[in-house]
């Protein structure tokens, strides 16, 4: 137990047989149970678990007959978790790239009461730049101002960190079976969080990397596939919160400023084509799109300071 409170650990692991073995044996002593998800592995992560079940107490392993990806796991793991007592649960990935030394910190907002859920940012420190390769430093950074918005958690950075604690409360609110099953599932589980006002806490940890952890996931890809989520989980969330739960103006603002974008973006192609058949730029074209380009900028930023203020309670 720390600090009085049970604690439970979920691990989603894929074919991580020569790591998996170093997180368990390294996970602190108040870690009173472990629920490692094996997603049909095809090395020997499930030895390397077996082999860990006959030194140390408590660990469940739950074996997937087939791949439901990153996401599927914490579908499985988060709901076998919703069945045991405990306060707390923690997502560490069996990569080895999540030190346990940064767990107590993560623990003590959701303990003491002071967040609902606590994720690991690893961009407050400068040895992010140097440690992480650049092309996920700059994928993550940009990634993470698209969960802000589409989230609603401003204060939040690192949105693809998955070294979490959420206590029992936020753990029995959400719907796992409407989780995200890929990669993106950091941020989709932020932008529910947001609809049921749990309140987010970031937590500074060490990044981890070059112990030996092969990831199966292409930046590039994931970019787009992430984005396109984040797309859909903005208009979801605005229909949930903003519409169907509680009503907020900002939506109008949202919508105006989606409207006048539309308008600015066809004028200024109207615009370009007259001035390729005619030579001239049509003013009065140009300044329509000029008044429909400010009116889209101040739409969207007062909305966006909406809904910063309405979510600022839940830091």
């Amino acid at each position: 137990m720390y600090k009085g409170k049970k604690i439970l650990v979920v691990i989603p692991a894929h074919n991580e047989g020569t790591q998996i073995r170093r997180v368990i044996e390294t996970m602190p002593d108040f870690v009173d149970q472990i629920i490692i998800v094996d997603d049909k592995s095809t090395d020997n992560t499930v030895e390397m678990i077996k082999v860990c079940q006959k030194t140390r107490s408590g660990i469940t392993l739950i074996e997937h007959a087939v791949n439901k990806g990153a996401g599927g796991a914490m579908v499985t793991a988060y709901n076998f978790a919703k069945t045991l007592d405990v306060e707390v649960t923690v997502r560490m990935d069996g990569d080895g790239q999540m030190s346990p030394d940064d767990l107590p910190n993560l623990l003590d907002p959701v303990v003491e009461d002071r967040a609902d859920y606590a994720k690991g940012n690893r961009l407050f420190t400068g040895e992010a730049y140097q440690k992480i390769p650049k092309i996920r430093y700059f994928g993550n950074a940009f990634l993470s101002l698209f969960t802000k918005i589409a989230s609603g958690y401003w204060h939040v950075a690192d949105s693809q960190s998955g070294y979490t604690a959420i206590n029992k409360k936020a753990l029995h609110l959400i719907d796992w079976d409407q989780l995200y099953t890929w990669y993106g599932h950091p941020n989709d589980i932020l932008v529910r969080l947001n609809v049921h006002n749990l309140r987010v806490k970031d937590v500074p940890v060490a990044p981890v990397y070059n112990v030996g952890e092969k990831s199966g996931m292409s930046i590039k890809k994931a970019i787009f596939k992430i984005g396109w989520l984040l797309v859909k989980m903005f208009f979801w969330r605005m229909k949930e919160k903003y519409i169907i739960r509680d009503f907020h103006p900002l939506v109008f603002f949202y919508a105006l400023g989606g409207f006048f974008s539309v308008i600015a973006v066809l004028l200024s192609i109207r615009l370009f084509v007259f001035w390729g058949i005619t030579g001239h730029i049509p003013s009065i074209n140009a300044l329509a799109a000029m008044f429909s380009f400010i009116s889209a900028s101040q739409f969207t930023l007062f909305a966006m300071w909406f809904d910063m203020e309405a979510n600022k309670e839940l830091k």
